[in-house]
């Protein structure tokens, strides 16, 4: 059985790839679900073989030192049992069908050259139907597949509509540190007019900017609009704090799907955010 990754599934496999050792609890941080879930998605990566966690030895630490590739031409009626007979050896570690001039291709560590001869020729030279060996030297390791990370689909959106510079900038820090890419507005006329180009995954959205309660008219704006109202609003302000918290409707009447009152906490911001990015 296999399915589409989504953007969790590649977030889950990138962090992995940069740490294999990534607790579950960690994980769960960084993407901004519950561990649960990210205990669910490991086991159906997993069971998949989407996903293995494994150790990847470094050649060289474990004196393997001469990586060489092999290609091989063949009579293709003994393909199959040519393949299965390499693929017990000990010293491959990865085996290829190929198209073009070689119909195999053999990636094998040996501890030296010598090593690599006795494999030449005793055990490619016994091997019934090979017709040819060609053989490649690596001198130096630019990059392999412990250092390959899956290419990541676009960057989850975030708008962030405030009038204050600063709480934006360090906002903007926090979330591209965790991987969002971020559009600032400093109006709700601004931050509608963003919306339409940056088609954002979520709005954090100031309530008080420039003395009025533009963030209230904004997030109604977004309700009434049939390709925003989709758009998850995170509503954070200090106007409950204040001399206009009369002002402030109802937490039910409030059209956005959380409500933090500043100064925020960014560990809280980024959960919320995670939240509310993944739950669409």
């Amino acid at each position: 059985m296999s399915y589409d990754l989504d953007a969790v599934d590649r977030q889950i496999i990138s962090i992995l790839q940069q740490d294999g050792r990534t607790a579950n609890v960690e994980i769960a941080r960084r993407v901004g679900i519950s561990e649960a879930t990210v205990r669910k998605r490991l086991e159906r990566l997993i069971a998949d073989c989407t996903i293995r966690i494994t150790a990847v030895p470094n050649a060289t630490r474990v004196g393997l030192a001469t990586v060489t590739f092999i290609t091989l031409h063949v009579d293709l009626s003994y393909l199959d049992r040519i393949a299965e007979q390499l693929a017990r050896a000990p010293e491959v570690r990865s085996l290829y069908y190929t198209t073009g001039e070689s119909d195999l291709m053999i990636e094998a560590w040996f501890r030296s050259s010598e090593d690599l001869l006795r494999f030449l020729t005793h055990e490619i030279a016994s091997i019934p139907g090979i017709k040819q060996a060609a053989t490649s030297h690596v001198l130096r390791t630019l990059k392999d597949s412990s250092t390959w990370v899956l290419p990541s689909e676009s960057p989850p959106c975030v708008l962030v509509v405030d009038d204050d510079p600063d709480f934006c900038e360090v906002v903007r820090i926090a979330l591209t540190a965790e991987g969002y890419q971020v559009v600032a507005a400093n109006n709700g006329n601004e931050a509608l007019a963003a919306m339409r180009v940056a088609k954002p995954d979520l709005v954090i959205l100031d309530i008080m900017m420039q003395g009025i309660l533009d963030g209230l008219r904004t997030s109604k704006a977004m309700k009434a609009d049939g390709d925003l109202r989709s758009v998850p609003i995170l509503m954070v302000s200090s106007i409950n704090q204040s001399a206009f918290a009369d002002l402030l409707p109802q937490a039910r009447n409030l059209s956005a799907d959380n409500f933090l009152v500043k100064p925020v906490e960014i560990d809280q911001l980024l959960a919320e955010v995670g939240r509310l990015v993944h739950s669409r």
